[in-house]
């Protein structure tokens, strides 16, 4: 430790910010002082350090080998005194950071939020919105909410919702399918980023996959749903995106046959963190606000009473008409 005496915090701060941020004046506006001072303080720790940090380019700075590997450190190390400070404020104020991807957090999660807020007042809550699963040993993320199989390293995984996929249209469109080979006069609505498939859906319901028209394609499930709404043509949606667009009647799934995707959406936790009392609390909360969703979700997703019966995989169904499903290549 004695060894960082001979090196100015501000120096390595400034060093830590233009490796992260990619230049001298976005580290400067973050830091809060002006592009000649950050210059110096970059400067100076090279003096300090007596090995350069940066390569001077016409294009701007660029981190030297050495630099690439100092300046990892230096995030790292900083990322651990941020947390460390963290925990000062939550002395006084009890934060539950939630990581959702945005899809999840904005169709479903949002809308709910007030009972969490009513249930537990002086809990703060902060949504993380994001695909990428941070590591929860060392980030301010109490859990996480992730779509998958469950397994991910270092994380303790509880399965909240197995995921079932299903045709979902505007009312407009559904009144066109009178049955499943309907779909070949319509346009699929594609996510290119999609884990799910249509040929799942096909095979639980027991017939020969259809060509579809083509159809929109987008890289966010959010600009899918939207586009399923406006009437632009048929998407395979799932419990959690299109439960309330389908309670409100915005949408409707035509042939109430719902398929396995193999995936899930899972509570996820640190492996090596005790559990607060402020995560338990939200795992229960949760948990019931998904049971009250699926409890809606059945009696507006079942389709007609021609719906194709299948074979029961075991998984809980939902609705009047008890349709069953049978696991894909089962």
């Amino acid at each position: 430790m004695t060894m960082l005496n001979r090196v100015h915090l501000n120096g390595l701060r400034a060093v830590e910010a233009v490796a992260r941020l990619g230049s001298l004046a976005a580290a400067a506006g973050e830091l809060n002082v002006s592009v000649s001072a950050v210059s110096q303080q970059i400067s100076r720790t090279e003096k300090q350090l007596g090995q350069a940090l940066f390569e001077r380019t016409a294009s701007g700075l660029v981190l030297t080998e050495f630099g690439t590997v100092f300046s990892a450190r230096l995030g790292a190390g900083f990322r651990e005194l941020a947390q460390a400070v963290a925990l000062a404020d939550e002395a006084t104020q009890c934060t539950l950071v939630v990581s959702a991807a945005p899809a999840f957090a904005s169709k479903w999660l949002l809308p709910r939020l007030s009972r969490h807020f009513d249930r537990h007042p002086n809990v703060l809550l902060r949504i993380d919105a994001s695909v990428r699963l941070a590591n929860l040993d060392h980030s301010d993320i109490d859990i996480a909410i992730r779509l998958g199989d469950g397994k991910w390293p270092g994380g303790k995984a509880e399965l909240l919702l197995a995921q079932e996929v299903f045709p979902v249209c505007a009312p407009r469109i559904a009144r066109k399918l009178n049955s499943i080979g309907d779909l070949s006069q319509t346009c699929a609505i594609t996510d290119e980023r999609a884990m799910i498939n249509w040929e799942s859906w096909f095979a639980a319901a027991g017939v020969p996959p259809v060509t579809f028209q083509k159809g929109a394609r987008f890289t966010d499930p959010m600009l899918c749903l939207e586009s399923a709404i406006a009437g632009h043509g048929v998407m395979l949606g799932w419990q959690l995106l299109a439960a309330d667009a389908l309670a409100d009647g915005r949408l409707v799934a035509p042939f109430g046959i719902r398929a396995q995707s193999g995936l899930g959406y899972w509570l996820v936790t640190s492996a090596t963190k005790a559990e607060s009392r402020k995560v338990r609390n939200f795992k229960a909360w949760i948990r019931e606000e998904i049971e009250a969703t699926m409890a809606q979700f059945g009696s507006v997703a079942t389709g007609t009473p021609e719906a194709i019966a299948v074979e029961s995989t075991g998984v809980p169904v939902y609705g009047d008409t008890d349709i069953k499903l049978r696991q894909a290549g089962s």
